[in-house]
């Protein structure tokens, strides 16, 4: 008796599930990539250097970094997403491209819900709200009272950066008036701090270490929900606007499609990678905070902050860069 057309479609579904669960429990079986958006010698590529070597240890495979940087951190991550979803290129991601790039009116070909797979969040970026020694604003509760009736400028490290929309994003929540002065990077915001061309400038925090320790800026607060481990003396926005909470942070991603054994036994061992105390404080050392979180806690953080950002985005005007 010859088998029927559905007997013959069971045995090949089988088949092929069998087959892919043999390639999953072989998985790695070659080197694996992270494309890691950004130039070479930032915090964002040394955190991807430091989970490739450690997920080399742990896979018991070749893992390296190719840097592709370019669109806001976008251009790596449209390579990762049109790659074969093997779990073999893998890429990390910031809230830039993954989070407010997609609601730009310019922006680029990526959607990261369709095209990327959440694999974990890595680390927080703290960013820090900083006023001029010779502003008038020693703390942020006088920056709000002052800025709930006039206009006092922000400068941030450019358009549409999370520099920018956290500071936008303190003005709709407080209802105060913080226009942004968009400049290129945080450095020559700063200065303009500094020199008193502008009172404000919301910036990543590394960048203005040393001028805090000089005096020459103080710091209202820093963007994350609590006190950064790498300054914490220095108070979270949150302590004086409840709620608010916006730091940058990194993650890591797979193409869409990646055979979901081939994806949690990614997602698995970088959780044991960033588990490690020695990484923990390595990430540290690179002004980043450890901030782990697992496939499906990540995917609905980054579906809220899409949100989010999203909203404050609309109602946006544009700026020319300085």
């Amino acid at each position: 008796m010859r088998p029927s057309f559905a007997q013959k479609l069971l045995c090949a579904i089988s088949l092929t599930t069998a087959a892919l669960g043999v390639c999953a429990q072989g998985f790695p079986s070659r080197p694996i990539t992270i494309i890691a958006p950004f130039a070479a010698g930032g915090s964002a590529d040394g955190i991807a250097r430091i989970v490739a070597r450690e997920l080399q240890q742990t896979l018991g495979q070749s893992v390296v970094v190719d840097n592709r940087p370019g669109a806001g951190g976008a251009t790596g991550l449209i390579v990762v997403a049109n790659t074969k979803p093997d779990g073999y290129t893998i890429g990390m991601g910031a809230a830039g491209a993954i989070v407010i790039g997609p609601h730009l009116p310019d922006a680029p070909p990526l959607n990261p819900e369709k095209q990327l797979q959440p694999l974990a969040k890595l680390a927080d970026i703290p960013l820090v709200l900083v006023s001029g020694a010779n502003s008038g604003y020693g703390n942020l509760q006088a920056l709000l009272n002052a800025a709930k009736t006039t206009e006092v400028p922000v400068g941030n490290a450019g358009q549409y950066t999370a520099h920018h929309l956290s500071a936008e994003l303190l003005a709709s929540t407080t209802k105060t008036k913080l226009p942004a002065i968009p400049y290129r990077g945080s450095a020559p915001a700063v200065t303009d701090v500094i020199g008193g061309q502008v009172p404000l400038a919301m910036v990543d925090l590394t960048s203005v270490a040393g001028q805090l320790k000089a005096g020459t800026v103080r710091a209202l607060g820093v963007t994350s929900a609590k006190r950064s481990k790498l300054a914490p003396e220095i108070p979270s926005i949150s302590e004086a606007v409840p709620g608010y909470a916006a730091p940058g942070w990194l993650g890591m991603f797979a193409p869409k499609g990646v055979p979901a054994d081939v994806s949690d036994k990614l997602a698995k061992s970088i959780q044991t990678v960033l588990e490690k105390p020695e990484v923990q404080a390595q990430i540290l050392n690179l002004a980043a905070e450890p901030a782990y979180l697992g496939p499906k806690p990540f995917t609905a953080f980054i579906d809220a902050e899409s949100r989010r950002w999203a909203t404050v985005i609309a109602g946006l005007p544009k700026q020319p860069q300085k």
